[in-house]
């Protein structure tokens, strides 16, 4: 039995297998360039590749803009062995995509018993979710996720079969590693293991504590010893510029982002509230859903691409929901099989398939994540004709443009710059000693639309470098855009030898934006004729 058993789970793993990669070939778009948040990311790990270190522009200081450190160092590892930049990054994504669909089916069969059905259902769901998408767009979101499994099935082993000195360090170790790759994984191992002590209790817990505390008091000491010595300051550098505060907004957003990436699943743990027997396993569990949805309100909501900061819940919520509502059968005194009459038995399969095609059509529908060709590239790959000619580009858009001309670039954001990020913003007179040959930023206006009535500390950025360009000469190339209330504004320093040339190669890019796929408009020539 348990050799049929074990065939049998191999086939559906096999199945799931082919499935996802079947699913990519044929919904999953992958001719597209990164999506701008991931592109810097990728400019870190190509730095690293080339030894240079974990710089933003080569042969200046190491700056932690990439807050995905472990994906980023395992990203430049892989380059430097020979694969390119981009197959790295969908390499790693993928396959971590893969091996979480796997551990969230094995957690459903190993660890809780689940029927194949469930356990099948359960790994679809998540397998058609936003996870490719993430791989398309180039993040390393699906790999912290699958870190966080294998930590998480751990701490649910010791939450079944008693901690043992084994598993409880295997658990800390897990973490640590998960919390390398983002800096909440840090939140969300905690999370972890206060749920384990509220299920198993403080005594029973002692070694998964002790572990735990020892690893991260360690390890996880000398690494942040480490980094701060490296990297100057004791925190990644885009906290610096957006967290700190708190920001209801984006508590707002990680409470909706949550319910929706989850939403068949959730009534599992309000159920599990039911019964006297899941009373205890559904509040640990809770813990770390409402804490980890919660720590959101710390951060800045912006860049989090089709709820990824979130995504990483959606496989612990599928790794847990089965065993709440296993009591109600007891409780609620359902019939066994064998009881029910052929078409009562008919009309429960019945019911199963309908109800699974619906939760999984759901998630295909509701995890699909769009974006589009984007003219930022093709501004960049023509910069990138420049690139040894020690020019300076200084923008809003730190991805595409930075990572694809190969300039040195200054991120006026500050989410790369120690500078800006520790002194709230961006000055003329900071702008000046880079004098920059290209400015480039995000405008929510054009030549023909007003930027009165605009506030902001974003738009007191864009405005600084708008300042900065029209008293210094430079000459306006483009304000590219769908429409003229959001437009990318370039501009050229005149007096450079290649000035003119980079002009007209702008002007004569075949700029499409982003967000929809269309042609854009380039207001600052019409408003020139």
């Amino acid at each position: 039995m348990n050799n049929l058993r074990r065939m049998r789970d191999v086939g559906v793993l096999f199945f799931l297998f082919l499935f996802m990669a079947l699913f990519t070939i044929k919904l999953v778009d992958l001719s597209i360039a990164p999506f701008e948040d991931a592109a810097m990311l990728m400019r870190y790990a190509e730095h690293f590749a080339q030894g240079h270190g974990i710089v933003w522009n080569i042969g200046e200081k190491p700056v932690d803009g990439a807050t995905d450190f472990l994906f980023m160092i395992l990203l430049g590892s892989f380059v430097k062995v020979g694969m390119s930049l981009e197959f790295a990054v969908r390499f790693i994504g993928f396959s971590s995509h893969v091996l979480t669909v796997c551990i969230v089916y094995l957690a459903a069969r190993k660890l809780f018993q689940a029927p194949v059905w469930a356990a099948i259902v359960t790994s679809l769901y998540l397998a058609v979710g936003p996870g490719l998408y993430y791989v398309a767009a180039y993040f390393g979101t699906t790999c912290f996720a699958l870190f966080a499994c294998i930590t998480w099935y751990v701490a649910l082993a010791i939450i079944l079969n008693g901690e043992t000195r084994t598993g409880s360090l295997l658990f800390a170790i897990a973490a640590l590693t998960t919390s390398l790759f983002r800096p909440e994984g840090v939140i969300l191992s905690i999370l972890m293991l206060l749920a384990v002590i509220y299920i198993k209790g403080l005594r029973r817990s002692r070694y998964t504590i002790f572990c735990f505390l020892g690893v991260f008091l360690l390890l996880g000491g000398l690494y942040f010893l480490w980094r701060w010595q490296y990297f100057g300051f004791p925190l990644p550098n885009p906290y610096y510029r957006k967290g700190g505060d708190f920001n209801l907004y984006s508590l707002k957003n990680s409470i909706i982002n949550t319910i929706r990436l989850c939403l068949p699943f959730l009534p599992a743990f309000i159920i599990g509230l039911y019964s006297a027997k899941t009373l205890r396993l559904t509040i640990g569990f809770l813990i770390l859903i409402i804490g980890f949805t919660s720590a959101f309100v710390l951060i800045s909501d912006e860049m989090n691409f089709d709820a990824r900061f979130q995504y990483v819940l959606l496989p612990l919520v599928l790794m847990s929901w089965w065993p709440l509502i296993r009591a109600i059968k007891e409780d609620w005194r359902f019939p066994k099989w064998n009881e029910l009459t052929l078409r009562k038995r008919a009309t429960l399969v019945l019911f199963i398939i309908v109800l699974s095609i619906g939760i999984i059509g759901y998630q295909g529908m509701k995890g699909r994540a769009t974006y589009y060709q984007d003219g930022r590239y093709d501004v960049a790959r023509m910069l990138s004709d420049y690139r040894d000619k020690g020019y300076i580009i200084a923008t809003t858009e730190a991805g595409l443009l930075p990572l694809y001309s190969h300039w040195k670039a200054l991120d006026a954001w500050g989410l790369n710059d120690q500078w800006i990020a520790h002194n709230g913003r961006i000055t003329e007179e900071y702008l000046a000693l880079f004098k920059p040959h290209i400015i480039v930023f995000h405008g929510h206006f054009s030549p023909l639309v007003s930027c009165e009535g605009l506030t902001g500390s974003f738009f007191e950025m864009v405005m600084t470098l708008k300042r900065y360009a029209e008293k210094n000469g430079y000459v306006l190339a483009a304000a590219f855009g769908e429409s003229p209330y959001d437009t990318h504004y370039y501009y050229v320093r005149s007096d450079f030898p290649e000035s003119s040339e980079i002009i007209s190669r702008i002007r004569s890019t075949n700029y499409t934006w982003n967000s929809s796929g269309r042609k854009s408009i380039n207001y600052a020539l019409l408003v020139a004729k």
